[in-house]
């Protein structure tokens, strides 16, 4: 892959993204309802995953169950431009880390990190070089509720199931979940959406209120 579609980039958003996947798939591929540190910051990047699951003292190892273990597992040998995705399992309102933790990313080059969990230290995460989305902020540890059990699996935020790999472009509105083997021509079909939608207002600028209201009268 050449990944040329990356010039499209800055010329769509969530909204024509969104559009586009809709018709190339009928599966679901936007995740609502976040919240950043960092609003207006797009995110987007290649997924490497971590997920969560409740503590469970018999299955639980000190050595390998913990955030800096599964994060290096995750990223490999190079965390550049990837976008670290942290899934709660329905813990939506705990913490599944927060500045000192995330310090991370911003040591390896990551270019965004996505969970459907809370996080905490909203200031610290803003001054650094990454974009992030979550469900919300909070104060409170998560470490004695859930655990990053296991790096670079299949994931589920919300109903959308996410694979390391898969590209992850995430705005104010929304993030979409676009598979790597159809990125580009999602990219090219978003182009389309945000090029129909631009002359669609150039239509609307030129429309007459009194052939419109005279079309949507009764007597016709």
């Amino acid at each position: 892959m050449t990944e040329s579609f990356l010039s499209i980039l800055p010329q769509v958003k969530s909204a024509s993204l969104a559009d586009a996947m809709g018709r190339h798939f009928d599966h679901q591929y936007t995740i609502e309802g976040l919240i950043s540190p960092t609003p207006g910051r797009v995110l987007f990047g290649r997924a490497v995953t971590i997920n969560f699951l409740p503590i469970r003292d018999d299955i639980q190892n000190p050595d390998v169950h913990n955030f800096a273990a599964q994060f290096y597992k995750a990223i490999g040998d190079k965390g550049t431009g990837k976008v670290l995705v942290l899934a709660s399992n329905g813990h939506e309102s705990t913490s599944v880390g927060g500045g000192t933790k995330n310090s991370r990313l911003q040591n390896h080059g990551l270019s965004g990190l996505l969970t459907d969990g809370s996080l905490r230290d909203f200031g610290e995460l803003a001054d650094y070089d990454f974009a992030t989305y979550c469900s919300g902020e909070t104060v409170n540890w998560g470490g004695g509720t859930i655990m990053p059990y296991a790096a670079n699996v299949e994931v589920v935020l919300g109903a959308v199931t996410i694979l390391p790999g898969d590209y992850i472009y995430a705005d104010e509105a929304a993030a979409v979940v676009i598979p790597a083997r159809a990125v580009e021509k999602v990219f090219e079909e978003a182009l389309k959406v945000e090029t129909e939608d631009m002359q669609a207002m150039e239509e609307i600028k030129r429309e007459d209120p009194n052939e419109i209201r005279q079309k949507g009268s009764p007597e016709n």
